[in-house]
This record gives C-alpha cells, sequence and structure tokens, in this order.
C-alpha cells in the first residue's frame, strides 16, 4: 500500500470536486448483442468518444481472478513491489506519470500484452507463483483482445466502410503496440477533512492509442469530459467495460470520433482497481483519415504520421496538452 503522508500529500495535485450535471442524460449503454449496436456504438463514438458495453462475453471469472491477483500485488510491502519497477518501460510504477513532471495518488503494473514477455515480467511481479499472476493476465487480456477485435468490426461495418477489419487488423498484427495496464488507487482518508476537494489520482488526458478498453471495480473515480467542457462522473460497474476512443481514432474517422478526454479522482474510503487494455497498431502503421470517411471536396484535418512519430511526441508532452496539435493541418490566413 502507497502512504500518504502529509508532506506527500501536499506534493499532489488537487481538484474541485465533479458537481451533478443534472441536463447530463447518462453514459451511452451499448448492449454487444443488440441488431442496433453497430449504429449505436457510432453514435456514441461522435457524441462522447466512449461508452458502456454489456453483454460483452469477457467470463466474469477472468475479471474477478486478474482483479484479485492485482490486489495481492499492490498490498505487498513497499520494498518487494519495487523488485519489480521502475517501468522500462514495461513494470511497477508509482506516483509518477510519464517523465515530464505528471503525479498522481496510483501505483501501477504496465504490461506488453505479448504472452512471452508478460510471462518473463510475471517472475518480479510474483516471483513465487509467476504462473499464477502470469495466467491470470494471459486469460483475461487475451478475452478482452477478442472481444475488442469485434468491437472495432463493428463500428466499422456501422460507418459503412471496407473490409470490415480496416481497424481490427492494426491491433490483431504480430507488430501491433498494445500495452496493458494495472492501476490501484489507494483511498485517502485526509480527503473528508478537504471539503468540495478530491486528490488527482490520473489527470486529465486522451488516450493516444486507437481504442482503449476498461474495467473496474465497484468505486468512484473516473470522470470524462463533455464536448461543453463539463465533468461528469461515471458510475462504476464490476461486470461491464467502457470503450474508449484515442487520438489515433479520430484522426483515422477525420475528426468524425472524437477521443475523449478524461480523469480518475480518489475516493476517501475505498481502493479503486482499474485494468486497461490499450490497442495500438504496429509502430510503423502510417496514421491518416481513411479516404471512405473523407468526403468529396471535403478537407483532411491532419497530416500524416506513423504510429512511432505519435508516441515519441506524446512522450515528450504533459497528460493535459492537446497532443494531437502538432499534427492538425492549420488554415492558411
Amino acid at each position: 500500500m502507497v502512504v500518504l503522508s502529509q508532506n506527500g500529500r501536499q506534493q499532489l495535485p488537487l481538484i474541485k470536486a465533479c458537481k451533478p450535471n443534472y441536463g447530463f442524460t447518462g453514459i451511452p449503454v451499448i448492449d454487444m448483442t443488440s441488431p442496433h449496436a453497430k449504429a449505436h456504438m457510432v453514435e456514441a463514438c461522435e457524441e462522447f468518444g466512449f461508452f458502456k458495453l454489456v453483454n460483452h462475453g469477457v467470463p466474469m471469472e477472468f475479471m474477478s481472478r486478474l482483479e484479485d491477483e492485482g490486489i495481492k500485488f499492490f498490498s505487498l510491502p513497499q520494498s518487494e513491489k519495487d523488485l519489480a519497477g521502475p517501468p522500462q518501460p514495461f513494470g511497477y510504477g508509482n506516483r509518477r506519470i510519464g517523465p515530464n513532471g505528471d503525479v498522481g495518488w496510483i501505483e501501477y503494473l504496465l504490461l506488453s500484452t505479448n504472452p512471452d514477455s508478460i510471462s518473463q515480467i510475471c517472475s518480479s511481479i510474483s516471483p513465487e507463483n509467476p504462473e499464477i499472476f502470469g495466467s491470470a493476465v494471459v486469460d483475461y487480456v487475451s478475452s478482452v483482445k477478442n472481444m475488442t477485435y469485434e468491437v472495432l468490426e463493428m463500428i466499422a461495418e456501422g460507418l459503412n466502410i471496407e473490409p470490415r477489419n480496416v481497424l481490427s487488423r492494426l491491433l490483431k498484427d504480430e507488430e501491433s503496440d498494445s500495452c496493458f495496464r494495472v492501476n490501484h488507487y489507494p483511498p485517502c482518508p485526509e480527503l473528508e477533512a478537504l471539503r468540495g476537494r478530491v486528490l488527482v489520482g490520473f489527470g486529465e488526458h486522451t488516450d493516444p492509442q486507437i481504442i482503449s478498453v476498461l474495467r473496474s471495480n465497484n468505486t468512484n473515480g473516473l470522470e470524462i469530459c463533455l464536448k461543453d467542457g463539463t465533468w461528469v462522473s461515471v458510475p462504476p460497474d464490476q461486470d461491464s467495460f467502457f470503450i474508449n476512443v484515442g487520438d489515433s481514432l479520430q484522426v483515422m474517422t477525420n475528426g468524425k470520433f472524437k477521443s475523449v478526454k478524461h480523469r480518475v479522482v480518489t475516493e476517501s474510503r475505498k481502493a479503486r482497481v482499474s485494468m486497461i487494455y490499450f490497442g495500438g497498431p504496429p509502430l510503423t502503421e502510417i496514421i491518416a483519415p481513411l479516404p471512405s470517411l473523407v468526403k468529396e471536396g471535403e478537407e483532411t484535418l491532419y497530416k500524416e504520421f506513423t504510429w512511432a512519430d505519435y508516441k515519441k511526441s506524446v512522450y515528450k508532452s504533459r497528460l493535459a496538452d492537446n497532443r494531437l496539435g502538432l499534427f492538425e493541418k492549420k488554415e492558411q490566413p
């Protein structure tokens, strides 16, 4: 467990608590088995860049088992957890988010989605029983990957673009640069004395990849930013997944879809555990608007770039930066 000292708390960002938005009708909830799911996914990606997915087919057993294994790891003494870090790029980290000064009330495991890489790093995460932790990660990630491929193919059909795998093939590629995180946000009892203020667990940002798939325990904390700049809290649901449009998908749809800005704030009494699959393309893949989504006479909004170019640029930025700004085509005066 991370220990929050008085000095440590003062070094972390505090923000105003999210106020209820009574004009907000709620997060889109999409039943993956519904005949209307494809159209609803497209609508949600256009309006929010975010939706909740139910009847997704991922066994609850996989979700619960990995959460249990993650909690066991995060409950270890700090000295033992540190043996699995620092992340280079994979491994255990805490507080520090990226190399440019962003911090949060968080500890995490960042992993590759390659089974061989998972097996290797699990020997430092769980040296006594690496196969147990590794098996939990592989089973979960494999199942979530398959679900994500289907979601992307349904979105492609909803957009009337061909072939059906135009998006999913990038994640299925052997060179896909996807990754997986298990995040732990410890409770912070001191927050009860800070009326109207919450501690930032993970600061506001968009995800740079194509798509992100999140599952958490039944603890509040996730917030998304609406088009009008209002922040709203996302009610937790441990049985469902939350799908985020990433920057790369925003570019590929020529701005039709919006990469959702989101953040996590800390609870005073209950720990939050989340697991996120980040679906990324191969490093050499050129990210550009899909021609079939650019109407005749319509301008493309972004310059072409490789995923490696964008990843390098993101690595140099702060969380809250407009990372796509450098790749937008500017109107000539």
